[in-house]
């Protein structure tokens, strides 16, 4: 791997430095890094890979994109830009459609990114139900089960539609039935 994804690992440990997973409470880092390790076994590109450890630091840290284009490139700044929401002061739905809309407008390598972050915390959810049961899955979050089914089925249809029968299409898929039933149609 390259140097620019061991700095961005780096950045990324400063930049989440104190932060915390929602569901498991373990240290914010391992979930950009589960990223990043799911993207490599899926064989993305590097740059996909670096914005898969970044992807989350312009929307939870104090990271600009004009710092994630300066110290890591234009490639990486804009797929994260992608799948980063702009606006936390909208409603969580208007969040989510803006989102499904720059994935569907985006490049593929920004919706292979959104892929291997939502398979990540639907693994996490998935430990969570295993351990602690259902109604603590949807405890944790403030949309419960049927909005969380809407977004993530939602980037499951994107998958679907725009890499059918891609690994990561797959994987994903299987993750998002676990976790739902297989209600979201043939993957």
């Amino acid at each position: 791997m390259s140097a620019r994804l061991f700095d961005a690992i780096e950045f990324a440990a400063r930049a989440h430095r104190g932060q915390l997973r929602k569901l498991t409470r373990a240290p914010y880092l391992v979930h950009p890094l589960a990223v990043a390790e799911t993207l490599i076994g899926w064989e993305a590109a590097e740059p996909v890979v670096v914005a898969g450890v970044l992807h989350d630091t312009v929307e939870d840290t104090d990271a600009t994109l004009a710092d994630l284009a300066a110290r890591f490139g234009e490639d990486v700044a804009a797929l994260v830009e992608v799948v980063s929401e702009p606006d936390k002061a909208l409603p969580w739905e208007a969040r989510k459609e803006h989102t499904l809309a720059a994935l569907r407008a985006g490049p593929l390598d920004a919706l292979l990114l959104a892929c291997a972050d939502k398979l990540d915390n639907v693994r996490s959810m998935l430990a969570v139900r295993d351990a602690q049961g259902e109604a603590a899955v949807w405890a944790g979050f403030k949309r419960g089960k049927d909005a969380q089914r809407w977004y993530l089925g939602g980037v499951l249809d994107l998958a679907r539609a725009r890499a059918p029968g891609a690994r990561w299409t797959r994987d994903y898929g299987r993750a998002v039935d676990a976790l739902f039933g297989a209600l979201l149609g043939p993957g």
